[in-house]
């Protein structure tokens, strides 16, 4: 679906409360939503840094998780206003030859936390280490017991769902493609696989829906937070959120509470503010020398949980907490 033009440009907002010169260098910044917590926190992590470095802030983003058409009129919309640099989390593929359009036109395009074909640099988590970390952990906890895994994933095809899912089955021991494989793996002990937009109420339906497959679910890798709390009402509601492990990666505030509630087991943290501030750095220093970032640069990953297993290295909720993101 593509959005009409006065609704993206009314998710174009320059940042205020600054007096900025008039050759002070204009910056971009698109998410895939403006309601998930992690991309709240990228979105004021540029703003503090963009205020910082005498920057101009211009923010978007779609209006669901996936939401390509949403993206590609935010880059046009960015570069047309005068953005030499414009950030993105990206949402697909689609976004690529509008990406290579711009790039033509003298705009550096660096991709925050999902990378994507022709980006000029990459600054996010390693998602397939994210993975492994809980999947060596759900390993451990089961301690050698037969498993039957339900899967509450993204959508297909992105990379950062696929790095997840897979490093998920290889830190848990199963056969899974390598990080560079977009294509979700399967084994004998995956009973389920739902996609679940990251979002909360879908996570939800796609662990009930989960559960009416095979009621003897006791391992589930969600693809966040959301989706893992998503995951635990349908499990409670069933009666069966005792004894039925909850994986995850992210790391915000809610997420690192509901791993001491119990409500998740473990959780991968992630740092979104570095990512953002990394390019309003970036951003700056070609506005300045013309020299624009290059490669990737992974912004770390810390395994939280509440109770620490023996051979698995795990930071406590106390420590997540301090470096969580958003309300505490």
């Amino acid at each position: 679906m593509k959005f009409s033009t006065p609704l993206i440009l009314s998710t174009l907002t320059l940042a205020v409360g600054s007096a900025f010169a008039a050759d002070a260098p204009v910056i971009g910044l698109i998410t895939k939503t403006e309601t998930n917590p992690f991309f709240v926190k990228m979105k004021e992590g540029a703003k503090a840094e963009a205020e910082k470095a005498g920057a101009k802030l211009m923010s978007a983003a779609g209006k669901i998780d996936g939401d390509t058409a949403g993206q590609i009129t935010a880059l046009e919309n960015m570069a047309s206003a005068g953005a030499k640099t414009i950030m993105i989390t990206s949402a697909g593929d689609a976004i690529i030859p509008t990406v290579k359009k711009i790039q033509a036109k003298g705009v550096q395009v660096i991709a925050l936390d999902s990378p994507f074909e022709g980006a000029d640099a990459l600054f996010a988590t390693d998602n397939y280490k994210a993975g492994v970390l809980i999947g060596q952990y759900a390993k451990a906890a089961m301690a050698g017991k037969p498993v039957k895994i339900a899967m509450l994933d993204l959508f297909p095809g992105h990379p950062v769902g696929a790095q997840r899912h897979n490093g998920f089955m290889a830190g848990f021991g199963l056969k899974a493609n390598d990080a560079k494989s977009n294509e979700l793996s399967t084994a004998p002990e995956i009973v389920c696989a739902n996609d679940t937009n990251g979002d909360r109420a879908k996570g939800q339906t796609a662990m009930e829906n989960c559960l009416q497959k095979d009621p003897g679910i006791n391992v589930v890798y969600t693809i966040n937070e959301p989706a893992a709390a998503g995951a635990y009402n349908a499990l409670k509601k069933a009666g069966k959120e005792k004894g039925v492990l909850i994986l995850s990666v992210d790391g915000g505030c809610q997420g690192i509470k509901d791993t001491e509630a119990g409500i998740i087991t473990a959780t991968s943290q992630q740092y979104p503010l570095k990512m953002a501030s990394m390019g309003v750095a970036a951003g700056v220093e070609y506005a300045k020398t013309g020299k624009k970032a290059t490669g990737y640069v992974d912004t770390g990953v810390t395994l939280i949980a509440k109770n620490a297993i023996a051979g698995v290295d795990s930071k406590d909720t106390k420590v997540g907490l301090d470096l969580c993101w958003g309300k505490k």
